[in-house]
């Protein structure tokens, strides 16, 4: 059933945002939802239409959205095996592999998470935003392995998303690049926007785009002369842009393994090991890896955490460079 909501700016409510304002008393609605009504002319300020969600508003201003009935998608159920870390009735936490994307899009409206889950349980998603991402709260890459949470109902879902705005989530990805970070451990802090080259990347701003926080620790660091200097490096991340770890190691001049859309040119070793080369060559995937997730459960106010160990095709490669640097 469609809602309708009047609200009026109090007098200490001065040069607020509008989405801000909106989220403030409407705890329920994600800011991101709450945007994505602004863009879809829900929202009046003062009786006229506004498609700015950073209009800054006034005492005494009067505020009216419209949030819609949500929509239930017409999805094909995809039969594929889903790695369930965690299930309740609100909310499940699955283990990705990498190869799979997590939501239909161009090219590919079937073989996706999302289809997963609708031949899972198609009827215990939350139905709130884009039809064709029900449970949908975040996305990690398609060549991307690990944790995410997926919500099970519109509570669930508006309460993780506000998490996720106030960067309040826990992330934690395991990563290997090329070289040793210099100094081994620290935050990158920059904006981050569309490439002007190519429509597909990202890439690091001085000022346009999403200010995006990453910080990294060195946990390993693998280098003699029958391997290329490696790092493993774990990367705790504040804000979760588009690509943002594989953008920011290659701003660092350090592109993780693998990873063909953002990589830096490398020397090749002359006496590489055989075993390692074939295992390097043979990886179709970046070496990036969402090992850790951690929130505060919409209903129970419990605080979880979830940690996935590295898959095969990249613990592999560790075993492999741990016997070479012994």
């Amino acid at each position: 059933m469609e809602k309708k909501i009047n609200l009026i700016a109090s007098k200490e409510e001065i040069n607020i945002r509008l989405d801000v304002f909106i989220n403030k008393h409407q705890k329920d609605v994600s800011r991101t939802r709450v945007k994505n009504l602004i863009l879809d002319n829900k929202v009046k300020l003062n009786n006229n239409i506004i498609l700015d969600p950073s209009k800054k508003i006034l005492p005494g201003d009067e505020i009216y959205l419209e949030i819609p009935e949500p929509k239930k998608a017409s999805l094909k159920p995809y039969d594929y095996k889903l790695e369930i870390v965690f299930e309740d009735k609100d909310l499940l936490v699955l283990n990705k592999p990498a190869g799979i994307v997590m939501h239909p899009g161009a090219g590919n409206y079937d073989n996706t998470i999302v289809n997963a889950l609708v031949n899972y349980d198609k009827d215990s998603l939350s139905s709130i935003g884009d039809e064709l991402r029900p449970g949908i709260v975040h996305r990690i890459d398609k060549d991307t392995s690990g944790l995410v949470v997926i919500a099970k109902n519109n509570y669930t879902h508006e309460h993780l998303s506000n998490q996720f705005n106030e960067h309040t989530i826990t992330r934690i990805y395991q990563l290997l690049v090329w070289g040793k970070l210099r100094p081994s451990r620290g935050r990158i802090e920059t904006y981050i926007t569309r490439s002007s080259k190519n429509r597909q990347m990202m890439e690091v701003s001085n000022s346009k785009g999403k200010k995006a926080i990453t910080n990294y620790e060195t946990i390993e660091v693998f280098e003699n002369k029958n391997t290329p200097t490696l790092s493993l490096i774990e990367c705790k991340l504040e804000t979760g842009r588009t690509h943002q770890i594989r953008v920011h190691m290659n701003y660092l001049g350090h592109s993780i393994l693998g990873d063909n859309k953002y990589r830096k040119k490398y020397k090749k070793i002359k006496n590489i090991n055989l075993d390692l080369e074939n295992l390097i060559t043979n990886l179709n995937r970046q070496f990036l890896h969402a090992k850790t997730l951690g929130f505060i459960h919409p209903k129970k106010n419990e605080e979880m955490i979830f940690s996935s160990i590295l898959p095969h095709d990249l613990n592999i490669i560790l075993e492999n460079l741990r016997k070479l640097n012994n």
